[in-house]
């Protein structure tokens, strides 16, 4: 919004504001009428730690501003189902209600979106279920575990006029918007290598133990939560600690690699590897889980009818040593471009010493301050909490608003997911893993890949 009409908006919301009052209505019982007639009214799929301690401080700071309202929340658990009500009450300031199932609030009336934030594998299934109810949909990432889900949701969103918002929040910082266009402009020449790591050191990350101890099969819909994943008994750390079990999740790859290697596509254009191999396995947290504690994955970037043009990327993840500072680095001939420091730097640039030695020009790259290019968000999506995430939901709210396409639409959500299910499928078969693009399967050894 221009200054002008800023100002505009802010001196008839005041001039209104002060007639209510002369005839006796407070701030707050003014604010609940003005625009009343077109509030959007969202629910929560899943009141997850995710939606309670990011989805939520972002969604507090632009609310009132762009006339959103929590009505409702669904979550198949009891204990969580009831959480999410109390907690909802206390920061909407009126009452919530509380579903059993996601049935039970599309049948609501009013209903107009809806934040899904539940286990990995569920998210691009209850995207098609939303998109059936006509709801506008934030969903977060990684937006499907397997090829069979990640097609079905595309085709339902596709075929759709429904607002999607992946919830890949780099696609909002304005930082990432600097690397793009410092990229896409050619500024940076031809990308040689990606470096991603993503490391901590937590015991307990992803465990929930204090949760386990509380969660009871006849509290909760354990048919729901599995969804079409293959039956197993019922199991309070498969319903709790999802990230650590596949097929419920992929791990490292769909939670931390599916951020870092959207912006390999972002920024490139390309839709996915040409190959992924893996390595890893479980070297220090031998407590059940399934999936790895410590992940190298190394992918083969390019035009797939230009094998002579590419680059390689290499993601790395532990989580026995580290302090979860991920890191994102790319480079070229020229230098670096970091996402750690927000520089684009000579580092590692071809000099003039070695470069006259082979009759060659040297080829460095200047130094810019990417936060110096960057776009500023809008007022008050850079102040607490995650940045990031507020300013991605108040995309989200902007386009709801315009019904103009999100920074993070369904497509970035589908090709992150090829990534993130052939990196899966390289860790689970010990395959060099390519993609059909005609039948847009991930194969592995000639195969197609199952769960």
């Amino acid at each position: 919004m221009t200054p002008r009409r800023n100002f505009i908006k802010q001196s008839a919301q005041a001039t209104a504001a002060t007639a209510l009052a002369s005839m006796g209505w407070t701030a707050k019982s003014y604010g609940n009428i003005l625009g009343a007639n077109d509030k959007v009214r969202c629910g929560v799929i899943g009141f997850s730690d995710r939606h309670r301690q990011s989805h939520i401080p972002a969604f507090m700071q632009h609310y009132k501003e762009m006339n959103f309202d929590i009505v409702a929340v669904s979550d198949i658990w009891k204990l969580r189902r009831e959480e999410g009500v109390d907690f909802l009450k206390k920061k909407m300031e009126h009452d919530i209600i509380g579903c059993k199932n996601n049935e039970e609030l599309y049948s609501l009336k009013d209903i107009d979106a809806v934040f899904i934030s539940t286990a990995d594998f569920q998210h691009a299934l209850h995207t098609i279920e939303a998109l059936k109810a006509k709801k506008d949909i934030y969903a977060e990432k990684p937006f499907a575990e397997t090829m069979e889900d990640n097609r079905a949701a595309l085709k339902a969103a596709k075929e759709s006029d429904r607002i999607i918002q992946i919830g890949s929040q780099r696609r909002s910082g304005p930082n990432y918007h600097a690397a793009a266009k410092f990229i896409q402009d050619g500024k940076f020449g031809d990308i040689t290598m990606v470096e991603l790591t993503w490391n901590v050191n937590q015991p307990g990350r992803w465990r929930r133990p204090d949760l386990v101890s509380k969660c009871r099969e006849e509290d909760l819909d354990w048919k729901r939560f599995l969804l079409n994943r293959p039956f197993e008994k019922f199991d309070p750390r498969k319903y709790l600690e999802y990230r650590l079990f596949w097929p419920y999740s992929s791990g490292m790859p769909g939670q931390w690699m599916s951020h870092q290697i959207d912006t390999v596509h972002w920024f490139t254009g390309l839709k996915h590897p040409r190959s992924v191999v893996a390595n890893g396995g479980v070297y220090q947290w031998k407590d059940g889980r399934r999936n790895w504690d410590t992940t190298t994955a190394v992918f083969d970037y390019g035009p797939s009818d230009d094998l002579s043009k590419g680059f390689q990327v290499v993601f790395m993840s532990r989580m026995h040593n580290g302090d979860e500072n991920p890191s994102e680095i790319y480079y070229s001939n020229g230098g670096e471009l970091n996402l750690m420091t927000n520089k684009v730097s000579s580092k590692g640039g071809l000099r003039e010493t070695p470069a006259k030695a082979m009759n060659m020009k040297s080829n460095l790259l200047p130094e810019v301050n990417l936060t110096d290019l960057a776009i500023k968000v809008e007022a008050g999506a850079n102040t607490g909490g995650d940045m990031l995430t507020s300013a991605h939901v108040r995309n989200w709210m902007e386009c709801v608003r315009s019904r103009k396409q999100t920074n993070a639409p369904v497509e970035a959500g589908y090709y992150h997911s090829i990534a993130t299910i052939m990196t899966n499928a390289a860790a689970r078969t010990g395959e060099k893993v390519t993609f059909d693009e005609k039948t847009q399967e991930v194969m592995a050894g000639g195969k197609v890949f199952k769960y």
